[in-house]
């Protein structure tokens, strides 16, 4: 049985964790933890853009702002070799993403964060002709696509307008991602394993010019598990 005194330190680094606003995950089943705890964004902190990110629900919601540039809601904490899953919905007229082993660039002067650069598995409705979601883009890499273009091929295994399971596991320079159980990319980068081979997570809310939107995408039941 647990003692009265281990008891109240218990209680103790719970208080302090909703104090700070910096909670740790939430300790789930066999080695998964939860990123969100379906009640908060403790733990998360938006950099880039001025796209609005708020808890609606058992989601985080993201919603764009006219001519904003990319905006991204990222985990405090770094991930080397993990497996990640999530579920995600977003309207057929925007494009996201959700960023894996990512960083900030140098901040500009006065800025409080520098631009986010990084792998990313695309988010994007199939529409009409499919589309390339689940592919790994280098956002602000200056690469463009990191899934080699010959293996671009436009799918529908995103389901329009409905939740998808997003299954992302990444070990050394391989990256896998699954969306709905189907196997979409297959990849092996040694360069951007390199320059990045820990890194955040991060939720994107992609620009729209203005006068267009308002867009939203939102995501559910992220867990993570991290692997040796």
């Amino acid at each position: 049985m647990m003692s009265r005194t281990m008891k109240n330190a218990l209680m103790r680094v719970a208080l302090l964790g909703l104090v700070t606003g910096l909670a740790e995950p939430v300790l789930a089943d066999n080695g998964w933890v939860r990123l969100f705890d379906g009640k908060s964004l403790n733990g998360w902190i938006q950099k880039n853009g001025t796209a609005t990110y708020k808890v609606d629900g058992d989601s985080i919601v993201g919603t764009t702002a006219e001519k904003s540039p990319n905006s991204f809601l990222c985990t405090v904490k770094e991930y080397g070799n993990f497996e990640l899953e999530f579920e995600v919905k977003v309207d057929e007229r925007l494009n996201s993403g959700v960023q894996i082993r990512s960083k900030t660039k140098e901040p500009k002067v006065g800025a409080e964060f520098g631009r986010v650069f990084g792998p990313q598995v695309e988010i994007e409705a199939s529409g009409a002709k499919g589309a390339e979601a689940g592919y790994v883009y280098g956002e602000a890499t200056g690469r463009g696509w990191l899934t080699p273009p010959e293996r671009l091929q436009p799918h529908k295994h995103f389901k329009d307008g409905e939740w998808n399971k997003f299954r992302v596991v990444a070990r050394g320079p391989r990256i896998h991602t699954w969306i709905n159980g189907q196997l979409i990319a297959n990849l092996s980068d040694d360069p951007i394993y390199k320059t990045h081979p820990k890194g955040f997570i991060g939720l994107q809310v992609h620009g729209i010019r203005a006068g267009d939107g308002p867009y939203s995408v939102s995501w559910r039941n992220i867990r993570i598990k991290e692997l040796k």
